[in-house]
């Protein structure tokens, strides 16, 4: 399955949830935690869409970790799968 249709998929499997999505970013979802139906996002997919939108892979990674991982939203907050190898 490509990672374009995971989060459509997801929601036409799960109608009756009320997922938190992260703007921008539908293409990175990679899945989702069954215990606590929260959204699960590749951050290496996140980076990339950033870097899409103009910003260098460094201004890509500050502004993901400062303004994207690093916000708490309640107890639906995305996951975010670490799949960014250094």
């Amino acid at each position: 399955m490509e990672l374009k249709n995971i989060l459509e998929s997801i929601l036409e499997m799960h109608p009756e949830e009320n997922f938190l999505i992260a703007d921008g970013f539908n293409d990175a979802v990679i899945g989702y935690e069954q215990s606590s139906m929260r959204l699960i996002y590749s951050t290496i997919e996140c980076i990339r869409i950033l870097q899409a939108e103009g910003m260098t892979y460094e201004d890509a990674l500050d502004h993901f970790y400062y303004n994207v991982e690093g916000s708490y939203v309640g107890d639906q907050t995305p996951i975010w799968c670490n799949d960014l190898i250094d």
